[in-house]
């Protein structure tokens, strides 16, 4: 509705001529025929009201006002009116006065001035109701905030009255002990999670540049949750690949990213479940996956989850709490250190499952780089294959590959782009996505199925750039994505691994 204008006028065909003026332009509107018919859809929500000032009767006035005065603080409904009187004139600078959010538009009005000034009311409308949301999300936060900071300080206020007591012998006073320090160490980890979403989202956060085995964050990440898992009943099955592999990045925070993670499915996975965790190594990839059976995701919720202070459950019985905000932390780390994390659940009930991607290292490892990645070129140089359908863009991604030393072949289609590399097999190939006779995820499976050519190296260059899209092309074999229009260096530092 909030994407919607209402209009009213004194007369219908005025009203008719300005609804057909907004709907040339793809301007959703709905015409009010009676006044009282403005104050029913007004509450069901609209984008905005345009009204003709001939219509601004007292009783209509009266209503509007009272209306506008009750709407909630993040509400301020855009009011267009048509005035023949004269913007300045003392009876509409009266009447605007009282409508708030007005803007005057003098008769008669040009169509795309009428157009431009809709189109500006409903996009301010859209950012009202996105803070609506951002202000319900921030109201659960800090009832939520409140809950989770009581939870500890009862035990705290509690043990702290039991030790006035003086004739209290040594194991009740080292039981009380132990309670406040753990409680402590709680509410410390609570304030820990608020300043680093602070700081991350401030942009303060400086990020260790080293080079980390990948199976030791899996282990530091296992034992920091183990306590929760097992206090929880759960069984843990860890699966690790046989092979050495090594990101790049702050060992702390990548320790922190999965057991964050780990620690989520902890919580919201009924005593006695199951939880798995895995690493995969790719040739140019670490993929960490955590599974858990546990009470899923909402569909209304897995396009937030990943929001500030969005959780999956929020009923006054879920043991463990938290405040919403271990996501939403998880995201922007992941994002910092390049890589990327998609969260899938297939509904409520059904569990979840967690795809955290890095970009594989290889510097200062000692590990010699993978021959995939190391391909034995011809003398001509490395190998390119460019597979795109819109005949510009592969022609000048091929001349400039073409210029800096590549030898390029264009395919327009999929069936061809399959007869010319088995003709002779390309170090890579550069695949669009949209391809007109076969998906180019597909065409890419087909591709590492050619014995000839299983060193490969496949490059997604598409228009799409969201997570399940880049999710979508790791699952179909590809090695890298960039999106278009592709950056010249992310372009020559992903062919630059070929050229050893």
């Amino acid at each position: 509705m909030e994407n919607r204008i209402l209009i009213y006028a004194p007369t219908g065909k005025d009203a008719r001529l300005i609804a057909q003026t907004l709907a040339g332009a793809q301007v959703n509107s709905f015409v009010c025929i009676k006044e009282a018919e403005i104050s029913e859809k007004l509450k069901s929500g609209a984008g905005a009201l345009l009204v003709v000032d001939d219509a601004l009767s007292a009783p209509l006035l009266q209503s509007l006002t009272q209306f506008l005065r009750d709407q909630p603080t993040w509400s301020d409904l855009p009011v267009l009116i048509l005035s023949q009187r004269g913007l300045d004139s003392s009876e509409m600078r009266g009447k605007y006065l009282q409508l708030g959010n007005v803007t005057l538009l003098e008769r008669p009005v040009q169509g795309v001035t009428l157009v431009s000034a809709a189109r500006s009311a409903l996009r301010a409308r859209r950012r009202q109701y996105t803070m609506q949301e951002v202000d319900r999300r921030k109201d659960e936060f800090l009832a939520m905030l409140a809950h989770e900071l009581r939870n500890p300080l009862a035990p705290i206020s509690a043990a702290s009255d039991l030790l006035r007591f003086a004739d209290l012998d040594r194991a009740v006073i080292q039981e009380t002990s132990e309670i406040i320090s753990r409680q402590v160490k709680h509410m410390t980890g609570l304030i820990d999670d608020l300043l680093d979403v602070s700081r991350v989202s401030r942009g303060l956060v400086t990020l260790d540049n080293s080079v980390v085995d990948a199976k030791q964050i899996v282990t530091h990440a296992v034992e920091q949750v183990r306590p929760l898992i097992d206090s929880r009943q759960h069984r843990l099955t860890v699966r690790t690949s046989p092979e050495l592999a090594f990101i790049k990045g702050d060992k702390k925070r990548l320790i922190q990213i999965l057991s964050n993670v780990l620690n989520n499915a902890a919580k919201y996975t009924p005593k006695g479940g199951d939880i798995e965790l895995s690493m995969t190594v790719t040739y140019s990839n670490l993929i960490f996956t955590v599974i858990d059976n546990g009470i899923g995701i909402k569909s209304h919720v897995i396009n937030h989850i990943f929001d500030m202070f969005v959780q999956a459950e929020t009923t006054s019985d879920r043991s463990q709490g938290g405040l919403g905000i271990g996501l939403a932390l998880v995201k922007s780390l992941v994002h910092l250190q390049g890589g990327t994390v998609i969260a899938h659940s297939d509904g409520a009930g059904k569990g979840a499952r967690f795809t955290l991607t890095f970009p594989r290292s290889f510097e200062s490892s000692g590990m010699p780089i993978p021959a995939k990645l190391n391909a034995q070129c011809s003398d001509k140089g490395v190998r390119v294959l460019i597979v795109d359908d819109n005949v510009d863009a592969a022609e000048m991604l091929g001349r400039f590959l073409d210029l800096v030393g590549y030898q390029v072949r264009v395919a327009h289609s999929a069936k061809v782009a399959l007869e010319m590399a088995r003709e002779q097999a390309p170090h890579a190939c550069f695949l669009d996505i949209g391809l007109p006779d076969m998906d180019g995820n597909e065409l890419a499976k087909r591709l590492r199925e050619l014995p000839e050519i299983s060193s490969l190296v496949l490059v997604a260059v598409t228009g799409y750039g969201q997570d399940g899209d880049r999710q979508k092309t790791f699952e179909a074999g590809f090695d890298h994505h960039l999106v278009k229009p592709v950056d010249r260096d992310k372009l020559l530092t992903t062919l630059s691994a070929l050229s050893y």
